[in-house]
């Protein structure tokens, strides 16, 4: 239960960096969920259940402040004229009701920017749809949580039966919020002061743990010692490395539009081709991604033979499994290979890459490299983070979701379509788990991806391609 999350006033030094990022507006960081239901949800109940989230997790009625002199990272706090039915709105789906439709419908509200005086969530409650059926837009920056942590704190909004949540909140009367105390700016820099005496003592902690571990190497085995230290050294080489231009020849360019497609495969499928080419479902996920890309390419006459992929890599523990609010990721960036025709030769060469970065012994310290890089100037740091991400090719990322159908105010979800920020790249494929369906998001580039419905079904025979592994 989302009454379980950890939640920090501060925001990491990665979320730091990221929230610093969207300076330059391509860099902006919104996660777009999708929700197909198979009936309109009672729209009393929908309001109290979000009433409930809002009650149950702080971070939807915090917004995002700074101290004068930027000591600390940004914080959070209670939003002293948070007003909910700002965060809900209702839109109506005119035309045939399609998928298509909500889609379209979906695509301007991911390329506008938050309000950044208020909680960083909205909803949008969708009438319309084909069938009698109804669509949910949720919309959350992604400072707020990544995928893990999302769907923990998305658990109060769902229940395992159709209108068990009513029965419930009809039991129960809400709490009154707590009142909000604005602080002064006085109080945000002593606050802030605080923190950072705090994270220096961590990293100190952690400094001179290392140190007496290294130490204690030293005198066991001062070679062992020396390769592990240049090891380190070259790893955050690798990791922190400007990207000068993509690779791709024809996802070139970069702008604010973007173009929303999905579709749906059966999980039971997918574990198939894993268990075939013996690799996990993430592998299998990415071989097919890149078939698709490759299909992609062949098109307008230019094949490539590898791209750069940033995939993030989940540094949750195995008892913290989605339990902290926030992200608990580190951003991988690597190439790997799109020119190998045969899915299985390319699923063993994705797995041998994939591999070699969740060992890449700098992926513990981003969060330290991070505190490092946000206390550049900021022209410095800006051109740091344009490097870092703009001339990425493609994201993917692969997020686990509920095993068995959930429902919201009645309605049963009958698809969650999940679309994580293109933030520089090219093109962000996403891959949800959610009742024996992996649903697939593409969140594309327009001024790089010119043909989105080209991907489309580039990527889906890219998907038919990796499944036949199992064949």
């Amino acid at each position: 239960m989302s009454d379980h999350l950890r939640f920090e006033d501060f925001m990491s030094d990665s979320d730091t960096a990221m929230w610093i990022g969207e300076r330059d507006p391509r860099l902006r960081s919104t996660i777009l969920s999708v929700w197909v239901l198979d009936r309109m949800p009672d729209q009393e109940d929908f309001e109290d259940m979000l009433a409930e989230s809002v009650e149950a997790i702080p971070r939807l009625r915090q917004r995002v402040v700074r101290d004068a002199f930027e000591i600390a990272p940004p914080r959070w706090e209670l939003d002293p004229n948070f007003d909910p039915s700002f965060h809900l709105r209702k839109l109506h789906l005119g035309g045939e009701g399609t998928l298509r439709g909500l889609l379209d419908l979906a695509e301007p509200i991911a390329m506008q920017a938050f309000d950044k005086d208020r909680p960083l969530w909205e909803f949008y409650l969708i009438d319309g749809l084909a069938g009698g059926r109804a669509g949910v837009i949720m919309k959350l920056h992604h400072a707020v949580s990544d995928g893990v942590g999302l769907v923990n704190m998305t658990r109060s909004m769902v229940e395992k039966e159709r209108g068990a949540g009513k029965e419930k909140r009809q039991r129960r009367q809400l709490a009154d919020l707590p009142k909000a105390v604005k602080k002064t700016e006085g109080d945000l820099v002593r606050d802030a002061i605080e923190h950072r005496i705090d994270a220096g003592r961590s990293r100190t902690r952690r400094l001179f743990s290392g140190t007496a571990d290294l130490l204690s190497e030293f005198v066991s085995d001062p070679r062992k010692t020396f390769e592990k230290a240049r090891d380190m050294v070259s790893s955050l080489g690798r990791v922190l490395e400007p990207i000068k231009e993509p690779m791709s020849p024809v996802m070139r360019e970069r702008g604010m539009a973007l173009s929303l497609n999905a579709f749906v495969i059966p999980l039971e499928d997918l574990k198939k081709a894993g268990k075939a080419g013996g690799g996990s479902i993430n592998d299998v996920f990415v071989t097919a991604v890149t078939g698709g890309l490759r299909r992609y390419h062949e098109h307008f006459g230019k094949p490539v033979d590898e791209l750069q992929m940033m995939m993030p890599i989940n540094l949750r523990k195995d008892d913290d499994k989605g339990k902290q609010a926030g992200n608990q990721f580190a951003p991988a960036r690597f190439v790997v290979p799109v020119g190998i025709v045969d899915a299985r030769e390319r699923l063993a060469a994705i797995q041998e890459r994939v591999r070699a970065q969740r060992d890449e012994p700098a992926m513990p310290h981003v969060e330290d490299v991070f505190g490092v890089l946000n206390r550049l100037p900021a022209p410095l740091l800006d051109r740091f983070m344009e490097g870092m991400v703009t001339a990425i090719d493609f994201v993917t990322s692969n997020v686990p979701g509920p095993r068995r159908p959930t429902f919201t105010s009645g309605a049963k979800i009958e698809h969650m379509f999940p679309f994580g920020p293109p933030a520089g790249a090219a093109v962000n494929v996403t891959l949800f788990s959610y009742d024996g369906n992996c649903h697939v998001g593409l969140n594309a580039d327009r001024a790089a991806v010119t043909d989105p419905e080209l991907l489309l079904e580039c990527m889906q025979k890219g998907f038919d391609e990796a499944l036949s592994i199992a064949d």
